[in-house]
């Protein structure tokens, strides 16, 4: 496969003219069943129309979701839409990452977020590599360097504004970060977050490399739609809300979060609309919001930028 089948790089993607104030890219999940496939289709086809700068396929821990991964990216990628797949550790062997990689670049998909991922059953609990398998994210980036067929591949990883919660401090949480884009990685995309001081941090630590440092530092968005859900996503990332904005979040509640969902998402919407303008200011590269393949929030917060007509409130949300 010659270089011109390849997709172009996320980071010059992020380079495009955008139809708005500031690129944006959403996050994808491989869908579970037919109205899964739905909503995923819907939501491709309204943030292709929307110039999305690229979208994001996860990847299920031990590779729960290999197939569906793969299947998922190429027909993304044929919308056409630059297209960014996950890949982690968890319960491969090396031959197996070789094995994925080749087909990722026989597919035509050379953009690859490196993760070492969550171990399988409880993310917080403690991470054992698989036999015969890695350890680290940056040995995956080395693994891809490594592969003729993948010379081609521009390769993203994880940051974390608040620190990665194994890592005893926030400096070794830097040191571990500025290894991976030391290692060849070429951008970075947060965990989500709901401090913007946490996403400023994190670009000032990173930046004491004058020459890997500057790398960009894509910011993890979700607006908020549940407050039971986001508690029980910041639980398992070893992240906490701002007490603040879960005290907001409890007064639109008001005793019964299933009464009261669109008091919820209303604040949510607001939030993030608010970090987003303030992320705007501060120079991000992109905004890239994790969207649970759905759109309906993801295109109200958008809409409150000038970046998106108003979202149609009848179909899938």
């Amino acid at each position: 496969m010659t270089p011109t089948n390849y997709q172009l790089a996320i980071s010059d993607a992020l380079k495009r003219p955008t139809p708005g104030r500031i690129p944006f890219s959403v996050e994808f999940m491989p869908p579970r069943d037919d109205a899964a496939e739905a909503r995923l289709k819907h939501a491709a086809k309204t943030f292709h129309d929307l110039g999305a700068s690229f979208v994001s396929v996860t990847y299920g821990a031990g590779g729960s979701t290999r197939e569906r991964t793969a299947r998922v990216a190429r027909r993304l990628a044929r919308q056409p839409l630059t297209t960014l797949v996950h890949l982690t550790l968890v319960d491969h062997t090396r031959e197996e990452l070789v094995d994925i990689l080749r087909e990722y670049a026989r597919l035509g998909l050379s953009n690859l977020l490196a993760l070492r991922g969550d171990p399988p059953g409880d993310p917080l609990g403690e991470w054992i590599p698989t036999a015969g398998g890695l350890t680290y994210a940056s040995e995956l980036i080395e693994l891809v360097q490594s592969l003729p067929e993948c010379e081609h591949f521009e390769i993203g990883i994880a940051s974390f504004p608040e620190g990665h919660y194994r890592a005893a401090s926030l400096e070794e949480d830097t040191h571990y970060t500025l290894a991976k884009l030391r290692a060849g990685a070429n951008y970075s995309i947060t965990q989500m977050f709901f401090d913007v001081e946490h996403y400023l941090r994190l670009r000032d630590r990173l930046a004491v490399d004058a020459e890997h440092g500057h790398k960009p530092i894509i910011p993890g968005l979700m607006p908020i739609t549940s407050l039971r859900s986001v508690r029980r996503q910041m639980e398992l990332s070893g992240a906490a809300l701002p007490p603040a904005l879960e005290r907001r979040l409890e007064r639109a509640a008001a005793g019964d979060e299933e009464a009261n969902r669109e008091a919820i998402r209303e604040v949510g919407i607001e939030v993030t609309t608010e970090m987003a303008e303030r992320l705007i200011a501060e120079g991000a590269p992109d905004l890239h919001f994790m969207t649970l393949n759905l759109v309906r929030a993801t295109q109200e917060v958008l809409h409150n930028l000038g970046m998106a007509p108003a979202a149609d409130m009848d179909v899938i949300r």
